[in-house]
């Protein structure tokens, strides 16, 4: 584990906070990627945005000038907006996917060429059970994190033969600030009869219960430093059930229990 170079974006606050705290207590040298500029002892902070290409290549340039290598990529960063998709702005669904899932697209891109030089490097791109568990007036992140599982079993086969390996992670409900920084639109609630409040409050009241970030942060950090991973994981005995039901069971059924817990 010693001398391992980890990157973590979203790395300042929530599961991506705990991550990189979590590597750095593994004796890894940690980097976190974000844009807001918010200390943490023991780890390096670069200012990025990772929807800026320019800025990710620049970030990533210099921990290679630093470390000459990069080991470990963890894509945390992301977002969630909440509305009901007939009255969502189309840049705001843009947005979304604009964050969650090309800014995790633009993380990798910077650095694959160095991880494929160096013939070995682990990737870990964030999911969420929404990926399987598609979560009405939650539909662009839903989307966005469903995207994000079909693009890292298709880019874990195209990269394996050059030592690189890539998995998702799928967190359930956390307790973090991503609740207080949803972006929520009400718009229309009128037409669809409250459905879009009460499946949206909801929500929260899950993941204000939810599992505590540094229970996750020490999950991922555990995944990252394997020798060898599976394609995806679920944080959580009962989110691993989940998941694996949801994709057992007829997409029918499976959407209808969905719907009766977040769409009535």
């Amino acid at each position: 584990m010693k001398n391992k170079i980890a990157i973590v974006t979203g790395g300042n606050s929530g599961i991506g906070k705990y991550t990189a705290m979590a590597l750095r207590d593994k004796d890894c040298t940690v980097y976190e990627f974000s844009r807001r500029e918010i200390l943490t002892e023991g780890i390096n902070h670069i200012t990025a945005d990772i929807t800026d290409e320019t800025q990710v290549e620049k970030a990533v340039n210099t921990v290679i000038e630093k470390e000459r290598k990069i080991d470990i990529l963890i894509n945390c960063a992301g977002y969630g907006i909440s509305g009901a998709v007939e009255f969502t702005e189309l840049s705001d669904a843009k947005k979304q996917f604009d964050v969650n899932f090309f800014g995790t697209v633009n993380m990798n891109k910077a650095v694959l060429p160095h991880m494929r030089n160096s013939k070995s490097g682990r990737i870990v791109n964030i999911s969420s059970v929404a990926a399987v568990a598609h979560i009405p007036f939650q539909t662009y992140y839903s989307a966005s994190k469903a995207a994000i599982e079909s693009y890292t079993c298709a880019l874990a086969n195209e990269v394996a033969p050059f030592g690189i390996s890539v998995t998702a992670i799928q967190p359930g409900d956390i307790c973090t600030p991503f609740t207080q920084a949803r972006e929520k639109s009400f718009t229309g609630d009128d037409v669809y009869s409250g459905r879009i409040a009460r499946s949206v409050s909801s929500m929260e009241k899950d993941e204000q219960k939810g599992m505590s970030p540094e229970i996750a942060g020490d999950y991922i950090a555990k995944i990252a430093l394997q020798n060898k991973v599976k394609p995806v994981y679920a944080i959580g005995f009962s989110y691993k059930i989940l998941s694996t039901l949801c994709k057992t069971f007829p997409c029918g059924f499976r959407n209808k229990i969905v719907g009766m817990l977040y769409a009535k």
